[in-house]
């Protein structure tokens, strides 16, 4: 990186959230606090909630996933646009009849306070582990790259979002996302603009997908039925639904992003944005990093993205093993090369025979590259049981930093940032929200009559739980692909969460204790399964919710009838 490089980074970055304190300094009140302008449109509802689940693990771990497994993550998000119908039609519409702050306060009066705890308290220990994946994602691999000290990027950006979001709570959270989000559509615009003018002079976008097309990483639809599987038409269709329905329904990061609007249609439609563009912006992002891939088929690549962690063991004892590594691949690449112009060729001749035999060399070619790979990995755990040999998540940046003219370069890692500060700053929020009100006041009854110190209790909570997620950062590492763990994490969680709260809207003869029990011993099948059993982790979102449902109608059954109650029915 050079000048223009830090003051673009640094401008954008440092400029966002100088605007987003300016412009909140002075609110007071506890509701535009917590929930935002009660005049905000569905533009900025639909920027900001798609801003707080698209982090910057989004734009540095799926295009890596595209390189490495295809488009086909795509299905993770193939249930969503029912969720967002259904959110639209049962959740937002009971929300804002109730008035409530936190998704919680619903369950409170629906059932009780200790099921309203339950759902506070699992949301604060999901959302709480996950605040720190958010900001430990970037710095892990932006310090590795670009050889900064991980410790001084997690404390900046952690510092960074904690004074904005502290001190103008959800309002500045939805001013910020949205000129946040302009950067990232900017950035990424830009990378595959120069992706595409790199890549082989009449190969072009068409050429490059028939390459990536024939070598596996154009499959967008699995219809296995092998449980097994993390990513198939079914995982998608319902496990997605349940982790999007749980996600958007029920997890207070995304509630606090769209119950203050200026009007239930407005909630509605920026609902609706994200129903309409979130699987096509996935998509593109899969999409380019399948792109990536033939890119690097024609540029020499190293055998392992993460130079920082090769080069420390190829400069070690064991060298000569991993220079020879470097030669076979090399020549692995070099032939690979020739075997896809081959096929081109043959393609151009419209001869089905000579295509078929160009087009099986050039996936055994391939596949004798993916094969050097694998035993590089190979080495580095023979020379290191703890290294981390997953490296699909430095491919993005390692094209950024070596394709990208200057200026460009220090833009997309804005993007990195902006992401990172983005759903951070959404998650801190809603943290300190909950806890302030699903704990603070609610232990506390008499200090609700007080405003100015309810909002003085929400700054100290949300700037406690940025301490801890920046504290959970500076200490924690990751072994899986960065996207894949925030998604496992939530699977774990959200089933069950989204179990009492289908309870609450649908099954009005069950009763607090009922769901309670009922929720616990759910989470705690889920957990057991979790560690016993391979399935994909989608399906726990859908067991978990199963099992919550399913254990409250049995407990309900020996407890007795419960009165009905008439908080849940929809207006």
């Amino acid at each position: 990186m050079n000048v223009a490089d830090w003051v673009v980074l640094l401008g954008t970055i440092v400029g966002i959230a100088a605007y987003g304190f300016w412009r909140t300094r002075h609110i007071r009140s506890l509701n535009t606090y917590l929930k935002g302008s009660p005049s905000t449109g569905w533009g900025t509802i639909g920027l900001s909630v798609m801003a707080t689940q698209a982090s910057a693990i989004t734009f540095l771990s799926i295009p890596g996933q595209g390189f490495e497994s295809g488009i086909g993550f795509v299905q993770n998000y193939f249930g969503l646009p029912l969720a967002l119908i259904i959110v639209c039609a049962v959740f937002l519409p009971m929300y804002r009849r109730l008035g409530v702050y936190t998704a919680y306060e619903f369950l409170g009066r629906r059932f009780d306070r200790k099921t309203r705890l339950l759902g506070a308290g699992l949301f604060l220990l999901q959302r709480g582990l996950a605040a720190g994946v958010t900001i430990y994602a970037p710095a892990i691999i932006l310090s590795t790259v670009l050889g900064w000290r991980i410790d001084v990027i997690i404390v900046f950006s952690g510092l960074l979002v904690i004074i904005y979001t502290v001190t103008g709570g959800s309002e500045a959270v939805s001013l910020t996302q949205k000129w946040q989000m302009a950067v990232i559509f900017g950035g990424m615009v830009t990378a595959l603009v120069v992706l595409l003018a790199k890549l082989p002079e009449g190969l072009g976008f068409s050429g490059a997908a028939h390459i990536a097309g024939a070598l596996g990483k154009l499959q967008a639809v699995d219809f296995s039925f092998d449980a097994s599987r993390r990513y198939t038409l079914w995982t998608g269709l319902l496990g997605g639904l349940f982790l999007s329905l749980s996600y958007f329904g029920t997890d207070q990061s995304q509630v606090q992003r769209y119950i203050g609007g200026a009007s239930l249609r407005e909630g509605r439609l920026g609902l609706m944005f994200n129903a309409l563009l979130k699987i096509p912006m996935q998509f593109l992002i899969l999409l380019l990093g399948a792109l990536l891939f033939v890119f690097y088929q024609f540029e020499r690549p190293p055998v392992f993205f993460n130079q920082s962690e090769w080069q420390r063991h190829a400069r070690g004892a064991g060298g000569a093993e991993f220079l020879t590594l470097e030669e076979r691949h090399a020549g692995a690449v070099a032939e690979t090369q020739k075997a896809i112009r081959a096929w081109l060729r043959a393609r151009a001749s419209e001869d089905v025979a000579v295509e078929s035999a160009a087009r099986a060399a050039m996936i055994e070619a391939n596949r004798r590259t993916d094969a050097v790979r694998s035993e590089a990995r190979a080495a580095l755990l023979t020379a290191d049981p703890r290294a981390k040999t997953k490296d699909s998540d430095y491919v993005f940046i390692t094209f950024i930093l070596a394709e990208l003219p200057h200026g460009a370069i220090g833009l997309l890692i804005a993007v990195m940032f902006a992401a990172a500060l983005s759903s951070k700053a959404a998650e801190l929020n809603a943290l300190g929200t909950t806890t302030t009100i699903d704990f603070w006041r609610h232990f506390r009854p008499l200090a609700a009559a007080d405003e100015a110190r309810n909002v003085r209790v929400a700054k100290r909570f949300t700037a406690l739980w940025g301490v801890v997620a920046v504290a959970f950062a500076l200490f924690a590492g990751f072994a899986e692909n960065l996207i894949e763990a925030i998604n496992i994490l939530g699977s774990i969680f959200y089933g069950v969460v989204l179990g009492i709260f289908l309870v609450a809207f649908f099954v009005r003869r069950v009763g607090g204790s009922a769901v309670f029990f009922a929720a616990v011993a759910a989470q705690a099948l889920v957990i057991a399964m979790f560690f016993s059993l391979n399935i994909g982790y989608l399906w726990y979102n859908l067991i978990g919710c199963a099992a919550c449902i399913g254990f409250s109608l049995l407990l309900q059954a020996v407890l007795g009838p419960q009165a009905p109650t008439d908080v849940g029915r929809r207006a």
